[in-house]
């Protein structure tokens, strides 16, 4: 009596934790882009308040004219 054969694939069958890692994978690529959208939105926030501050200096010592820096 011969044992039967045994039919092997040629790739491991993925298993249930690599399944679930895969799902999650995808899953998160769209929190990752939105992630990096957001901080980059906020560096660019961050830099136009930098510049109105400057702006905002540079009229606060035009008004208060030459006598104020002098102190």
């Amino acid at each position: 009596m011969q044992a039967a054969h045994v039919r092997t694939l040629p790739f491991p069958f993925p298993s249930v934790t690599g399944a679930l890692r895969a799902v999650e994978a995808l899953l998160l690529a769209r929190g990752q882009r939105t992630a990096r959208r957001n901080a980059w939105n906020s560096v660019l926030e961050d830099r136009r308040r930098a510049k109105d501050r400057v702006e905002a200096q540079r009229v606060m010592e035009a008004v208060a004219g030459p006598a104020s820096r002098a102190t």
